[in-house]
């Protein structure tokens, strides 16, 4: 696909990624991410508690409660739940993957990640680009 083109498709996938990170119930960050193959969307998720578990993700602290799930793990257990595979596939998230999440990413066989807001730590996107990963940063969605 052409660079234009595809930077096009990138960017509304990150904007419709950043819709999904609305759903979540987390105060202090709302995390959105789709996993797309062939140009369709195959996986969604937002950070959030695991099934089950009241929607609150904050303890009376603000601190986010150890067991809250990323928005990216959701997407891959999303897809390891149905009879998609995401090798080959691209994921967009609204923020880098953190390390552990990054492992996952790696593991899920997924080959591209664009996101469109840096986490503090980069060790996640580090990582994945020494996997072979291609990773880029879109930050302007306009």
């Amino acid at each position: 696909m052409p660079e234009q083109k595809q930077l096009k498709y990138d960017i509304a996938y990150l904007r419709m990624a950043q819709e999904w990170g609305k759903l979540s119930h987390c105060q202090r960050k709302q995390v959105g991410a789709l996993i797309v193959k062939d140009r369709m969307i195959i996986s969604d998720g937002y950070n959030g508690t695991p099934t089950g578990f009241e929607n609150s993700c904050e303890d009376q602290e603000g601190s986010t409660k150890w067991y809250v799930l990323h928005a990216e793990a959701n997407a891959i257990l999303k897809v390891a739940a149905s009879t998609q595979s995401s090798r080959g596939a691209t994921l967009y998230i609204t923020l880098s993957p953190c390390k552990e999440c990054s492992k996952l990413i790696h593991q899920a066989g997924i080959i591209r990640v664009v996101f469109s807001k840096a986490y503090r730590d980069d060790s996640g996107v580090q990582f994945l680009s020494k996997a072979g990963i291609d990773v880029k940063l879109i930050s302007d969605l306009n």
